[in-house]
Order: structure tokens, then C-alpha cells, then sequence
């Protein structure tokens, strides 16, 4: 499922039904950043794909550890005082902290749109917190596979649902003579 510009959620539709394809149509896997529908087979790199993404997030969340020490550093040759140095420390530990904690709850299922917009500015603060989620999660499988498979499967079981309980084109079918008695 892929979002609107307003936040909603849509499904991703049918692809048509070529001759020869054995696809009879039905709803498609969304693609998962970085991944793509790797992820539903676990085929074309997926494992590498992981992999490299574990590492890229650690090496980003590292490099911003080390931008922030520079910017820490700048302030204590400012000489702006401890209790300002206090406080830069202790908002960027909590935002990571926030950050994380609602990264990690969005792989288990759809945040509220409009929560997720008034928490951007935290979350950019936090980044670390953002690329520590996505790391971990990385290590266990493509952050938000576990949500996107689940809501797929749903869609797939529906459409089976749905194309099992018709027998055909009902405009086709011939009615039955009525039985005397």
C-alpha cells in the first residue's frame, strides 16, 4: 500500500492480465525503499540489499554522531556555558531517543499521517535515532517488510475471496426452468 499526498492509504493496482503470463491479475506487492518486491520472495540481492543497508545506516547514524561532536565541540569553544552545553546534549539524546522509538513502531504498522507530520522537525533533530531503527531492523529483515507482507497477504486472500465466490460472468449464465410440482 502506497500513500496520497494527503497521507491516506491506497492499494497498488492490478497489473492487467497478459495471455501467457499465468497472472490472472490481483493486487501487486508494494515496493519497500531500497528493496523494491524483493522482498516477497527474498530473490535478486534481497540479502545483500539487507546487508548493505544495515551498514549504510550505521556508517550515516556514525557520521552523524561525529558531526555532532564537531558541533559540541564548537559550543565549548564558544565558551557558552555548561548548563547550555547540558541542554544541547540532553535534546539531542531525547529527540534520538523519540525518533527511534517512533521509527520502530512505524515497521509494525501505518502511523497516523497527520501525528507523523508534526513529529517531522523531532525526528530530523533525532536522525541518529532514525538510522539506529533502521539499522536494526535491517539486521532482521527490510524495515517495514513485516507490515508490507502482512497487509499483502490480506489483499491476496481477499482477492482470492472475492474471485472465488464467482463462477463465471452472471449476465452469461441461463436461467434454470422452473421444476413443476
Amino acid at each position: 500500500m502506497s500513500e496520497n499526498a494527503d497521507g491516506t492509504p491506497t492499494t497498488t493496482p492490478a497489473a492487467p492480465a497478459t495471455p501467457g503470463d499465468g497472472g490472472g491479475g490481483g493486487p501487486q506487492p508494494e515496493p519497500v525503499r531500497f528493496f523494491g518486491t524483493t522482498w516477497v520472495d527474498h530473490d535478486n540481492g534481497y540479502g545483500l540489499r539487507r546487508a548493505g543497508a544495515a551498514v549504510g545506516s550505521l556508517a550515516a547514524a556514525a557520521a552523524g554522531c561525529f558531526v555532532l561532536r564537531f558541533a559540541y565541540q564548537g559550543l565549548a569553544i564558544a565558551d557558552v556555558g555548561s548548563f547550555l552545553n547540558i541542554l544541547v546534549v540532553a535534546m539531542f539524546a531525547i529527540c534520538s531517543a523519540i525518533a527511534f522509538r517512533r521509527t520502530w513502531a512505524g515497521y509494525a504498522r501505518r502511523p497516523d499521517p497527520a501525528t507523523e507530520a508534526s513529529l517531522r522537525s523531532l525526528k530530523s533533530i533525532g536522525f541518529v535515532g532514525v538510522l539506529l531503527a533502521y539499522f536494526f531492523r535491517s539486521l532482521t529483515e527490510a524495515p517495514g517488510e513485516k507490515l508490507h507482507r502482512s497487509e499483502y497477504e490480506n489483499a491476496l486472500t481477499q482477492y482470492e475471496r472475492r474471485r472465488g465466490s464467482r463462477t463465471g460472468n452472471p449476465a452469461a449464465r441461463r436461467k434454470k426452468p422452473k421444476r413443476r410440482r
